[in-house]
């Protein structure tokens, strides 16, 4: 195992975890986090591009990088922690991709030959729209054109990280930009309409804001599932989420919002007398019980990237 990830790792250095009870991530993760916190944002943003949604983006990043500290002796050079990282989450985004029926068959449309080429196809240097009209491309044409025009790889590269050569790796960066500079205007997606799941979020807010948490739970499974990104990955009774917002000494409030067309829940911190927008959290429900939970309080890069986007 690579020599700097081993020192990190074995002493148990980094940010303390937040929550404390059993299902608690190995303290050893904490420290491979830490070692690898400067290739997090930038992980981030090619799942997020790749899987056309930041929340899914960085539960994908997450997986990737549990994945990789589980494999981590199979690495014995620093220099090759970047691209491992990217392989591995690369492959985690195409298995979300695969999974989602209803995409792949919006996929297939736009992979067909029905598109009329343009004369002179897009390049580097289109801007940062390149990022959220990939979602637009099949996968393969996706995760090249991310790779070169955004994150700047080398040919060589990107066929050793999709599994190509850089001859396809050419042919699938003109096929993609090519697309992309005939996509029409892409209009701004719509929140999805599901009444009872609003008012389901309405309530929880509700009770979650005068801090009645026995009301709370009452909305929730037996079996609900709670991850709060580098600390906690378990089920919501074992854990002591709520007593962590009782205990917090920053003032909160919690509000429904839209993010990228789909329903969550928006945490604001007070700063003077300015209430900010500070993270996001996740929240599934099942016929009217909720289920799962994501906290995403540790991923500042979540609403820098939804921000720019609506800029």
């Amino acid at each position: 195992m690579n020599q700097q990830i081993r020192t990190s790792v074995e002493t148990g250095q980094g940010a303390a975890p937040r929550l404390t009870p059993s299902d608690l991530l190995d303290p050893r993760y904490a420290a491979f986090l830490a070692t690898v916190s400067h290739l997090r944002a930038r992980l981030h943003r090619y799942c997020a591009r790749m899987t056309g949604s930041a929340l899914d983006g960085e539960d994908v990043m997450q997986d990737a990088l549990f994945e990789a500290y589980r494999k981590i002796e199979l690495l014995d050079d620093a220099k090759a922690l970047p691209p491992w990282l990217f392989r591995i989450a690369h492959n985690r985004c195409i298995d979300l991709i695969r999974g989602r029926r209803a995409r792949m068959r919006a996929e297939a449309g736009h992979a067909s030959d029905d598109i009329v080429l343009p004369a002179e196809p897009a390049g580097q240097g289109v801007g940062h729209a390149i990022e959220r009209l990939v979602v637009h491309l099949p996968p393969k044409e996706r995760a090249c054109v991310l790779l070169k025009d955004v994150f700047d790889h080398s040919l060589e590269e990107i066929a050793e990280l999709v599994g190509s050569t850089s001859g396809g790796v050419k042919s699938a960066l003109s096929r993609g930009r090519a697309k992309l500079a005939a996509l029409p205007a892409q209009p701004v997606a719509a929140p999805a309409d599901d009444p009872e799941l609003t008012r389901l979020l309405e309530r929880y807010v509700e009770l979650f804001n005068v801090r009645d948490w026995d009301g709370v739970r009452a909305l929730t499974s037996a079996d609900a599932r709670l991850r709060v990104s580098d600390c906690y990955n378990g089920l919501l009774s074992r854990s002591p989420y709520f007593v962590e917002y009782e205990r917090s000494e920053l003032p909160w409030r919690l509000r429904p919002g839209v993010v990228e067309g789909e329903q969550v829940l928006v945490v604001d911190r007070q700063y003077g007398e300015a209430w900010r927008p500070a993270y996001l959290v996740r929240v599934h429900a099942t016929s009217g019980v909720i289920d799962r939970i994501a906290d995403y309080y540790a991923c500042p890069w979540i609403l820098e990237m939804v921000s720019a986007d609506e800029g």
